[in-house]
């Protein structure tokens, strides 16, 4: 199985192209035949394709160059010479495409076999029979072709999902994933055990479906880089709706009902303040686990978050209980949402 990687930086470079010919006719009983030198093929192109077949960047770890085939020079009576091969890169859907030196955005590929070109091939060159002037009949030059572009470019993959699962690690994200679709990451009862996002799909019965992505624990300071979680948080940017779970069987020592959900809120507005309008609902998780008195106080924690605007959820991961309902929440918002359109 590849590992996980969402950034890569390659190099491209497109074909030259072949060079003009100097040519001249040389049939019997034609003493001064004319120039009939042919032209240079192009060189070849460098595309790069989205693709639904790759989820990672993985391929990129191992080869990271990438050159398309020079075209051919051209040859005698009038022959053009043959054009580059294109080279064609396949990327995963959700892929932007960044230019290493100048930092601008080259392209966006959301959408499955959506092809851009990222190194036009070089024109071949004219062949003499071009030059050839009432002055001038027997031209003794041709053009070289154009060189091919030189470019390096980073690859960043942004996950295409319609539902963001977010929160301090050991949450439950993962056994939630696992519950809502047919995903089995990896689960443990101890922080980070997610490495990498995990996708899965939920379906529901009237063949309709959405797409969750359970994104790696955040912690305090992940925007500025520390722990997992900032390198990761790009990935809930194109995510229509946040589950932002929270751990209903903390014991109370441990901080006040909200200190959680308010880490993880300052993280979201440090990255980037947009995420902070993004629809949310708030689940809080493991109550299975909860024991009034000893666990944080789910009521008053529910209050807190409705007083701000959230809307909440109780469920277990772990049992299913409160599931059925947060399917119901999440068909309402999404896909009734998306017919009304």
């Amino acid at each position: 199985m590849s590992r996980f990687l969402d950034e890569a930086v390659i190099a491209v470079q497109s074909g030259d192209g072949g060079r003009g010919c100097v040519s001249f006719r040389r049939e019997r009983f034609i003493p001064k035949g004319g120039p009939d030198g042919g032209d240079g093929g192009s060189g070849g192109s460098v595309f790069i394709e989205a693709t639904t077949r790759s989820r990672t960047l993985a391929d990129f770890d191992s080869r990271r160059h990438f050159k398309a085939q020079d075209g051919r020079p051209g040859s005698g009576r009038n022959r053009t010479g043959k054009n580059g091969r294109d080279v064609r890169i396949e990327v995963p859907v959700g892929t932007v495409i960044l230019d290493e030196d100048t930092g601008e955005e080259v392209a966006d590929l959301v959408r499955d076999r959506q092809r851009v070109r990222i190194a036009a091939g070089g024109r071949g060159g004219k062949g003499n029979q071009h030059f050839a002037t009432s002055t001038n009949r027997a031209p003794r030059y041709a053009q070289p072709g154009l060189p091919g572009e030189s470019r390096k470019l980073r690859l960043s993959l942004k996950h295409l999902a319609d539902i963001g699962l977010i929160g301090l690690p050991n949450a439950g994200k993962s056994t939630l994933l696992s519950r809502l679709t047919a995903a089995r990451p990896d689960i443990a009862d101890y922080p980070f055990t997610t490495l990498s996002p995990n996708l899965g799909v939920l379906s529901f019965e009237d063949d309709e479906s959405l797409t969750v992505a359970d994104i790696p624990g955040l912690i305090q300071g992940a925007s500025q880089g520390r722990g997992l979680g900032h390198r990761f948080l790009k990935h809930i940017e194109r995510t229509r709706l946040l589950l932002h779970l929270l751990d209903g069987a903390q014991p109370v020592e441990e901080g006040e009902p909200l200190g959680d959900f308010l880490e993880v809120q300052t993280e979201l507005a440090q990255y980037s303040p947009a995420l902070l309008e993004r629809e949310r609902v708030v689940l809080i998780n493991k109550i299975d686990a909860h024991e009034p008195g000893r666990h944080r106080d789910i009521g008053v924690l529910r209050e807190r978050l409705q007083e701000r605007g959230f809307e909440t959820l109780v469920l277990s991961a772990l049992t299913g209980e409160g599931l059925d309902a947060l399917r119901a929440v999440l068909k309402r918002k999404l896909l009734d949402e998306r017919k009304e359109r």
